[in-house]
């Protein structure tokens, strides 16, 4: 088995270093990417929320009505 020089040890560093650079260098652009794909999300279920809230409050006014007809049909 031969044994390896410093400069190669160094060199075999190196490259271990710049390939975990880079893997980093790509979960950060894709943590990034998910972020913004959550704001988009969240930003969506904001306004289903804000239209299932506004159909709830016809429906309430809806039911008041029908209420009011039968009282008066009564």
């Amino acid at each position: 088995m031969k044994r390896m020089t410093f400069e190669e040890r160094i060199d075999r560093l190196t490259e271990g270093h710049e390939a975990l650079a880079q893997t980093v260098e790509l979960l950060a652009m894709e943590n990034r990417q998910i972020a913004a794909e959550n704001q988009k999300r969240d930003r969506r279920l904001g306004e289903i929320m804000e239209s299932l809230a506004s159909l709830v409050r016809v429906a309430e006014m809806h039911e008041n009505r029908i209420t009011h007809v039968e009282d008066r049909l009564g």
